[in-house]
């Protein structure tokens, strides 16, 4: 187990996360326990007090009586589509949106993506358009699900402080994740997975209209940027990026999660934050 002494309050925090997550409710021992060998001892213990069981005599079945085929399996509700198909689905379903909340009905609705069947909410745009700039994330984290929005909950409150640095407000910001929903075991999402969700976070932007993008973490850059690179490899770089009749330039950056994991990583970060509001006009 990790020693909590030697984290910081951000990482002790993520570690409580975690535990919670991994359904961990006692951190008390003081030693290691073996469950193992406990169970062992009091099997034996119980065996040597219960008398010897004898297995039960196999008779055969007469070979009139066989047994009736099993009926069939009951289908949920919930089908799965083949991967393909749900690819096309999405897309044609993203295309038919007229606006945010026509997209976002749509969305709700849509049955192609296994992710939405294990999700408690659908993470969607949410925020203004006032300031031209869109922040999209990687997928939801636990506090993202359990709000309903994307960027909650403390990494949510360093992005706040990130963009009220360069003289914006969250309100008046567009945030979203890449993939709506938030993975089993917040699990990397599956290349399909990826590949269903895009049509709708590609429309998101494209109704939205932005006059930037911040693109934060890994996936969400790899994803946009078509690069196998990491986000250290990847931010810091504007490049153009077209959805529909609509060329938006787009920055990648670190995501604040990472940030507080890493705080050495903030300079990179303030970098990128200078240059957007540099890109914006805003300084």
């Amino acid at each position: 187990m990790i020693e909590a002494s030697h984290l910081d309050a951000p990482e002790l925090a993520a570690l409580l996360h975690f535990y919670a997550d991994a359904g961990v409710e006692w951190l008390v021992e003081d030693e290691a326990v073996d469950s193992f060998a406990a169970f062992a001892e009091a099997r034996a213990a119980q065996q040597a007090a219960s008398p010897a069981r004898q297995a039960p005599a196999r008779t055969e079945r007469p070979a009139a009586a066989t047994q009736a085929p099993a009926a069939p399996a009951i289908q949920s509700g919930n089908v799965t589509v083949p991967n393909v198909e749900a690819v096309a689905m999405a897309r044609e379903v993203a295309a038919q949106a007229r606006s945010l909340e026509d997209l976002r009905e749509r969305l709700i609705a849509f049955n192609g993506c296994n992710l939405r069947h294990s999700a408690l909410s659908t993470i969607f745009a949410s925020g203004g358009t006032d300031s031209g700039l869109m922040v999209i994330g990687p997928l939801p984290e636990q506090d993202d699900e359990r709000e309903g929005i994307a960027f909650s909950g403390p990494p949510g409150l360093l992005l706040e402080r990130m963009i009220g640095a360069i003289g914006l407000k969250r309100e008046a910001v567009l945030a979203t994740t890449l993939i709506p929903w938030r993975t089993p075991g917040n699990r990397a999402p599956l290349p399909h997975e990826v590949d269903i969700c895009r049509p709708f976070i590609e429309r998101q932007v494209e109704l939205a209209n932005p006059r930037a993008l911040l693109l934060l973490g890994n996936l969400t850059a790899r994803t946009f940027f078509g690069a196998n690179g990491n986000i250290h490899q990847l931010r810091g770089h504007w490049r153009d990026l077209t959805f529909g009749e609509l060329v938006v330039p787009a920055l990648a950056s670190l995501h604040p999660s990472e940030l507080m994991k890493a705080p050495r990583a903030k300079p990179q970060a303030w970098a990128d934050l200078l240059s957007l509001a540099g890109r914006m006009g805003m300084i």
